[in-house]
């Protein structure tokens, strides 16, 4: 099998080297990684600057590496560069922090998963629910357990796999569980400093608020140390629910 990883926290991060070493035994791993740190950059691709794909070492054994200058989507559309055979698997991870509810919209690690099933690739997104202190292990090996099963079990056209894993030792996780996409916007805040010369910058941060962790969501699972899979679908299409729509174009239009 040949698997690609790639990640939106950049090809020398932790999450991505325990990934390398799970899924080695199952087949050939490339790894291609954004160069620096790409997290919430959502599915952003580049067009107007060349694409560079450098070979590094990491310390993982990985068949190749290659860090890039370009997004974590750019990462799963360059696996196929130089006539390379695609890939069977795209996994992208491990992620620090959780892709939670609305997250998958802004996450790169989620993107680059998405792009896999766009480009027509079994693919899924990893990450743990911490940002400090990640036990990576037990979502390593989580995966690669996941990988073998996809290599049985197919995917819908256009639908990744979005997993999030507990920060918790393996004697202590739960099963893993099927989930649906909770609701968890942020409450932004945007303050305004000044640099040592004088000029005005922002800096932009934000506290998740959570209303809807119902049961049966991927915030609920991971609250009762359960995995969450939750199944993403890209179709963003909305008919309303009382023919709104139909009234808000009623008599437009030639």
């Amino acid at each position: 099998m040949r698997i690609l990883i790639t990640n939106d926290d950049g090809i020398y991060a932790p999450g991505l080297r325990e990934l390398v070493r799970a899924l080695a035994p199952l087949g050939e791993v490339t790894v291609i990684a954004p160069e620096r740190q790409q997290s919430a950059t959502g599915h952003g691709i580049t067009l107007h600057k060349p694409l560079r794909m450098t070979p590094v070492q990491i310390d993982a054994p990985a068949a190749e590496a290659f860090a890039t200058n370009g997004t974590p989507a750019d990462c799963t559309i360059l696996a196929t560069a130089d006539d390379r055979p695609p890939p069977d698997l795209v996994v992208a991870g491990i992620n620090m922090g959780a892709n939670l509810g609305e997250e998958v919209l802004y996450s790169g690690t989620a993107s680059a998963a998405m792009e896999g099933a766009l480009q027509g690739f079994k693919a899924l997104a990893i990450s743990v629910t911490a940002y400090e202190s990640c036990i990576f292990g037990p979502a390593a090996d989580f995966a690669a357990a996941l990988a073998r099963r996809m290599t049985d079990v197919g995917l819908p056209p256009d639908t990744f796999l979005n997993v999030n894993v507990p920060n918790l030792c393996t004697e202590d996780l739960g099963p893993a569980v099927l989930t649906r996409l909770g609701r968890r916007r942020y409450l932004n805040s945007l303050e305004r400093r000044e640099d040592p010369r004088g000029r005005s910058y922002y800096w932009f941060s934000g506290e998740p608020l959570e209303s809807d962790a119902a049961e049966g969501t991927d915030i609920s699972a991971v609250q009762a140390g359960l995995i969450s899979v939750t199944p993403v679908h890209f179709d963003m299409n909305f008919r309303g629910v009382g023919g709104e729509f139909d009234a808000l174009l009623d008599g437009l239009g030639s």
